[in-house]
């Protein structure tokens, strides 16, 4: 607490200088970008993307810290605790938002965190490895329901157990969701045959399925994805009701001065705007969607009620008192 408080009479004092002298002076020593999840996910792969950007532009190296477990709570609560002087940042996607639906987070979602830049986001892809042979969702579908929870359904926590929660509901068959610390794992198992099916996250995804070593059966997009035309969407594959994609943002502890904030959201705007990222993003199967702390400030309440309906809707076990 002592702490807290120390850091917001620093952050009051540098929010007297001018705000020019205070943006130019910064950063006079290197950052700390946290990742709450394990290396190898969507989250690690943008985040050092992200790292390698500011080091160059900024003139301080950013180092990149993988801190995973409890669905990513542990790492963002480091981050939420963290002086808010603009030397620690931290990688969050949408399980920020769904984590107090269902867990007792020890940070306050609304007031934690000041959002620096929403990046993106990602599709989901639903697919299975060698160990379930099926060629189409219907299959699977069927398949679970000869099996009733049976069929592993490989989760990183989070996000990834929010959309398995929904399918499992609008597909109205009972699976076995089991959570793992991050996303790359857990498609690892299901490549290795540990676990059955993933929905996976676009980014990592993608180049298993172009080896073979996982089967598409569903894209999480509105139409088919040009990366992947031979995939259908959930809607064509006739599963109803599947409204699921994931974001992600780099935020700062909340107080941290605003000429650092928008700094650093104009940094990073620049580099994804550019067309040499447009053109990665696109060939990892992401979108570029930049949005600032104050429309940030517009979307968590919203996306907490989103998650809210749907624990609800799923019967989703509930600890958050």
């Amino acid at each position: 607490m002592f702490a807290r408080l120390i850091y917001a009479l620093v952050a009051s004092i540098l929010v007297l200088l001018p705000g020019a002298a205070l943006a130019q002076a910064y950063p006079t020593k290197p950052i700390r970008l946290i990742v709450p999840f394990a290396p190898g996910g969507t989250n690690d792969i943008l985040g050092r993307m992200v790292a390698t950007h500011l080091s160059q532009t900024l003139g301080q190296n950013m180092i990149v810290d993988n801190r995973p477990g409890f669905q990513g709570i542990i790492g963002t609560n480091l981050a939420a605790n963290s002086a808010p002087d603009g030397y620690t940042l931290v990688v969050i996607s949408a399980a920020y938002t769904m984590n107090p639906v269902t867990l007792k987070v020890p940070y306050d979602t609304s007031s934690a965190l000041v959002f620096v830049a929403k990046m993106g986001a990602s599709y989901l892809i639903l697919s299975v490895g060698p160990l379930l042979p099926v060629k189409s969702v219907d299959e699977l579908v069927a398949e679970a329901g000869r099996r009733p929870g049976e069929i592993v359904i490989a989760s990183s926590g989070g996000f990834m157990h929010f959309a398995s929660a929904l399918f499992q509901s609008v597909t109205k068959r009972k699976y076995n969701i089991v959570l793992y610390k991050g996303g790359f794992p857990a498609m690892m198992d299901v490549i290795g045959g540990q676990a059955h099916a993933h929905l996976a996250v676009s980014v990592p995804a993608i180049p298993h399925l172009r080896a073979g070593r996982l089967k598409g059966l569903a894209v999480g997009t509105p139409t088919r994805a040009d990366l992947l035309p031979e995939i259908p969407t959930f809607e064509e594959a006739g599963v109803k009701g599947f409204d699921a994609a994931n974001w992600y943002a780099v935020a700062a502890p909340a107080g941290t001065p605003r000429p650092i904030v928008t700094k650093l959201h104009n940094e990073i705007a620049r580099f994804f705007n550019s067309p040499e990222m447009q053109k990665k993003m696109a060939d990892l199967g992401a979108v570029i969607d930049i949005k600032n702390a104050d429309e940030m400030r517009k979307i968590i309440p919203a996306e907490i009620a989103k998650w809210t309906r749907v624990a609800t809707e799923a019967g989703m076990p509930r600890d958050v008192n």
